[in-house]
């Protein structure tokens, strides 16, 4: 942070005695596990602010004390004091400075993520937007866009940390081992010989026929989009595109990121371009991609009325439109419902559509919806899914031995 830090101690508890505010921060975390879609219960949230600069974590503690519901049950300035605290504490959620003096956000989180889970909210400017890509793939649940300038009117900022804080205290975190994601059993596909996948049918595909991939994600998609495609092999010929729920501003990190990551090209799209096979392109910020026929797209302002954008409906309505049964729909994690009426619109113009299951979600809410909606042919764990891709667009049929 460039803002002096204040004169008070590296971490504190505010208002309440240690003793008490674990005690209640215990009673909150024990929901974050729960069931109901892949949701925390509802109930107290409980936060701890982990910031270096005193003005900034007055002014998170100021926003987040008019949502209803929400304490603020710890302060650190520093990595191993947010350490101690989060330990201590087990607080609902952590909002986190992506620039902190020290340990590194990004060694923070994988340190979190592997001793005490807990739902995490990234605090970063636009100008950080590779290494917020990077704090997510680590395990944070989501970004908020900062403003730069310290005069900024702060007041969307405060909003979308309140509403940011109350989906992360609600979602369900996994335990994994700290260290890079490449070190985390993200293994490419070996296409000769496909593990079965106890038997259970899948559509398959006549080679040559599947055009084009569309895949959405929410909440805990960044993750689950670097599980997928870093699974993908390099021969992998159907296009890829992309609809990831982001603020604005950390798409393009985000596609450097997965470009770093996986074997297929990854970048973010634009209005006239050619989808070429073999390719990933990711919906760039604040606009709705629509796919056409010959897998041109164009990148166009939303509707006012449309609350998610980019949007995924937008994006599966127009591949269903225009590629139909050539096409493949994937639902990946995420809170709310939007996908869910794109991919049942996909599945009825005869596109093969997967969702993700609700034990490998971090929140099933979309992937939930639509397999509610019958959009979904057929529910996989994410570790499952690319093979499952490579299976679908070679003709192999599931659970056979080659």
């Amino acid at each position: 942070m460039t803002v002096a830090p204040d004169a008070s101690s590296s971490a504190s508890v505010p208002s309440a005695s240690p003793a008490s505010a674990a005690a209640a921060a215990s009673s909150s975390a024990s929901a974050n596990g729960s069931a109901n879609g892949g949701l925390a219960d509802h109930g107290p949230v409980t936060v701890v602010l982990v910031d270096d600069s005193g003005v900034e974590r007055r002014f998170l503690r100021h926003a987040l004390a008019a949502e209803t519901g929400c304490t603020v049950v710890g302060e650190a300035r520093t990595g191993r004091d947010a350490l101690a605290l989060v330990e201590r504490l087990r607080p609902s959620a952590i909002v986190l400075d992506l620039d902190l003096p020290g340990m590194s956000a990004i060694e923070i989180i994988e340190r979190i993520m592997a001793t005490v889970p807990t739902p995490i909210l990234v605090c970063s400017t636009e100008g950080d937007a590779e290494r917020a890509a990077q704090a997510l793939a680590a395990g944070a649940v989501d970004i908020v866009a900062r403003p730069d300038a310290a005069d900024a009117d702060r007041t969307a900022y405060a909003d979308a940390l309140r509403r940011g804080v109350r989906v992360a205290a609600r979602v369900r975190v996994i335990t994994h081992p700290r260290g890079k994601l490449r070190n985390r059993g993200l293994v490419p596909v070996v296409p000769e010989r496909l593990a079965s996948l106890g038997g259970r049918p899948l559509p398959v595909a006549q080679e040559g026929t599947l055009d084009l991939i569309a895949i959405g994600a929410s909440t805990g998609g960044p993750q689950a989009l670097a599980h997928v495609l870093a699974a993908l092999p390099q021969d992998f010929t159907p296009a890829i595109v992309i609809v990831q729920h982001m603020s604005d501003g950390f798409v393009d990190g985000l596609a450097s990121w997965l470009d770093g990551l996986c074997a297929l090209p990854v970048g973010v799209g634009s209005t006239g371009q050619r989808l070429a096979p073999g390719t990933v392109t990711v919906a760039p910020s604040a606009r709705n991609m629509i796919v056409h026929d010959r897998l041109r797209i164009t990148i166009e302002k939303p509707p006012p009325t449309q609350f998610h954008v980019p949007g995924v409906d937008a994006t599966f309505e127009s591949v269903a439109g225009s590629i139909g049964p050539r096409a493949i729909g994937v639902l990946l994690t995420g809170m709310g419902r939007d996908g869910a009426c794109g991919l049942k619109a996909m599945r009825d113009a005869g596109a093969i559509t997967i969702g993700q299951d609700e034990e490998s979600s971090a929140v099933w809410g979309m992937p939930g919806a639509a397999a509610a909606a019958g959009a979904v042919q057929r529910t996989l764990p994410l570790s499952e899914i690319a093979r499952s891709l490579v299976a679908i667009v070679r003709g192999d049929p599931f659970g056979s031995e080659r």
